[in-house]
């Protein structure tokens, strides 16, 4: 059994997902994610923008964000987005736990601003959900900087080991 399939399952069940609809899901993941990409969230959520929409299942690998779209009549899925975390931009979440939810937005390659409210069970998930995404976003993702290996001046202008100078013939 690879990563993927370990890591999902258990973030299905912990989330309250039927069984049913995991599996139901489950290819339509497997063709996003990688077998070696491990889970960090699956869960339902609604977009607060378009209510009328039907249902969403998100899910949150180490390496992508994929949100699938099941329709209200006649339940057919489908692919909402399928994104690298690397190529969202300007990601921002807030917890509420009046609401006990926590709406995540960010914004796709294609320049499309995504919204998505994630709901849960009881006030205090609010927070583990906000820990999950600031280990996801925030520690995972930080800004590349330069890195500075050597310099060509550097070690031209260092002073040569005794032992790597060459004898002296005469």
């Amino acid at each position: 059994m690879d990563v993927f399939s370990r890591t999902f399952l258990p973030a299905a069940t912990e989330a309250g997902l039927a069984v049913q609809t995991a599996t139901r899901h489950m290819p339509v993941f497997r063709r996003c994610v990688g077998s070696g990409d491990a889970t960090i969230l699956v869960s339902r959520c609604s977009r607060p923008d378009r209510p009328a929409a039907g249902e969403y299942l998100l899910l949150l690998t180490h390496r992508c964000l994929v949100v699938t779209q099941q329709t209200r009549v006649l339940h057919r899925l489908r692919l909402h987005l399928n994104t690298e975390l690397r190529e969202l931009s300007n990601v921002t979440w807030s917890p509420d736990p009046r609401l006990q939810a926590v709406e995540l937005a960010a914004t796709a390659i294609d320049g499309i601003r995504e919204r998505f409210l994630i709901r849960t069970r009881h006030p205090k998930q609010v927070w583990q959900l906000d820990a999950l995404l600031n280990h996801a976003f925030r520690t995972r993702l930080r800004a590349p900087r330069e890195r500075l290996v050597a310099s060509i001046a550097a070690a031209s202008a260092a002073p040569r080991p005794t032992s790597l100078r060459p004898a002296v013939v005469r």
